[in-house]
């Protein structure tokens, strides 16, 4: 406050800093007292998605790009083996879990209450990814319930072994160090042990999450935001944040992920503890890697849909603060950046892989920390029906597939390939994303705009070759 004015100043969640100066004290204390309130609000339905009316569309009649039902009908190669269960209709079994899940059809539902008791959060394994040129699935599921008595139940058993029914083998991709399987033991966890799970490898790949992770953020942005123009500062604080270091690991366990089912031949089940976070990730960026299908813009939107609003990740917990709040943390934790992060790397790698922009996955990176759309909002998706989301609000995916906004978010020197695209990991072929993370500096906005007359360069010269 200085005299009868005063200044506000708002760090975003999006990494900006804007800064307000306010004349009149008692109008400056009042707008901050609004932002503070309507920047913290706990109801849902209070949020800005369920006012936000776009001038050129209405509410759509069908919301979201598909259902578990549609993906079914499409991937008729698995309907011999695989079905659709509604054993999770009214979200009893899981409450993370959409009411539609595909699973083994030797598999009963009375067999999958059971296996969902022995899981945590009630999340068994179910089928995300059938890989169609072996016929090789990724499944998912939480950490199984064994406890310090080293509890057994058959039906999870059972339902493992139909995964794998033909095959030698399958590999459980455990997203914990063998310790922490371990440990996990004490506060009822645990993992699938070899004398009751026979013919499943687990391989352990320890992934940070939750409070590690959000630390890393922070530490990251603030090492972007040092304006001190000291290199060695710089590079000091880059490398103490670890993020790339999470990146790193991530695109390592995704490849694993990937060679289990593209080059080894074998099916694989993903998890670590609750199933919502790491394994979402690493099931996502191994589709990414294997299938073409997923690699469209569509396609990827629909992987997204799929993966993690269907599958039932936390946002509203995760994203609930950025790297810049100075709220004590509780449940925050950047796995979807880490993702995007992740993506990012893979696009900079095979530019011309990957059907979508970086501009997509920055407008994602906003949109799932504060959005118009109610796409992320709630934690799963009883929540959202609760809410009445896909009823009163818009969906972000549907509008950035309408012909006015496609072309803008497609990458005009896409290529598709029906090859597998493994990232390199090595520390030297990783970078920060500076796109994101260093956004909203000066030298960002002018190369945005560069990058902007190249990829008009570039579609002018497209339709001129097709003419």
């Amino acid at each position: 406050m200085s005299g009868s004015s005063g200044t506000i100043t708002i760090k975003c969640k999006d990494m900006r800093v804007i800064q307000f100066d306010i004349p009149g004290m008692e109008q400056c204390l009042n707008i901050a007292h609004s932002i503070e309130i309507l920047s913290c609000l706990d109801n849902v339905c209070k949020m800005y998605p369920f006012f936000y009316k776009p001038t050129d569309s209405n509410l759509p009649k069908q919301w979201g790009l598909s259902t578990p039902e549609t993906h079914y009908s499409k991937m008729k190669d698995l309907h011999k083996k695989w079905r659709l269960s509604s054993v999770n209709r009214d979200y009893s079994v899981c409450p993370s879990y959409p009411p539609a899940v595909i699973v083994p059809s030797s598999i009963g539902d009375d067999v999958l209450i059971k296996a969902a008791k022995f899981r945590q959060g009630g999340r068994f394994p179910v089928l995300c990814y059938y890989h169609r040129k072996n016929g090789m699935v990724i499944v998912r599921s939480s950490q199984p319930l064994t406890g310090a008595n080293r509890k057994r139940c058959s039906e999870d058993e059972l339902l493992l072994q139909a995964v794998i029914e033909g095959s030698d083998k399958g590999y459980i991709i455990d997203m914990r160090s063998s310790q922490q399987a371990q440990q996990a033991w004490m506060t009822g966890g645990g993992f699938e042990s070899k004398s009751c799970y026979e013919r499943w490898k687990r391989l352990h790949r320890h992934m940070e999450r939750g409070k590690v992770l959000q630390e890393s953020l922070i530490k990251l942005v603030e090492a972007c935001s040092d304006e001190s123009h000291n290199m060695d500062r710089w590079l000091s604080k880059l490398e103490n944040s670890k993020w790339l270091s999470h990146v790193q690991t991530a695109l390592s366990t995704a490849g694993l992920l990937a060679e289990c089912v593209e080059r080894d031949g074998h099916s694989a089940l993903v998890h670590g503890y609750e199933g919502t976070d790491c394994s979402l990730l690493i099931s996502t960026l191994a589709q990414l890697i294997v299938d073409p299908s997923c690699r469209s813009l569509e396609g990827f939107l629909a992987l997204l849909e799929r993966e993690w609003l269907q599958g039932g990740h936390p946002f509203q917990q995760r994203c609930a603060h950025s790297a810049f709040s100075h709220a004590r943390l509780q449940q925050e934790s950047p796995v979807f950046l880490l993702l995007l992060d992740s993506v990012w790397q893979l696009w900079r790698q095979f530019p011309l892989a990957l059907g979508f922009s970086e501009v997509l996955l920055l407008r994602l990176a906003t949109e799932a920390y504060a959005s118009d759309y109610g796409t992320f909002l709630c934690n799963n998706d009883q929540e959202r029906c609760a809410a009445g989301v896909k009823d009163r609000t818009h969906c972000l995916f549907q509008s950035l597939l309408k012909p006015t906004e496609r072309d803008y978010y497609s990458n005009p020197l896409y290529e598709p390939t029906e090859l597998a695209i493994w990232p390199s990991v090595h520390p030297q072929s990783l970078q920060l994303w500076k796109g994101f993370f260093l956004r909203w500096t000066e030298q960002a906005r002018l190369l945005e705009e560069v990058q902007e007359e190249i990829r008009n360069m570039v579609i002018k010269w497209g339709k001129l070759a097709l003419s």
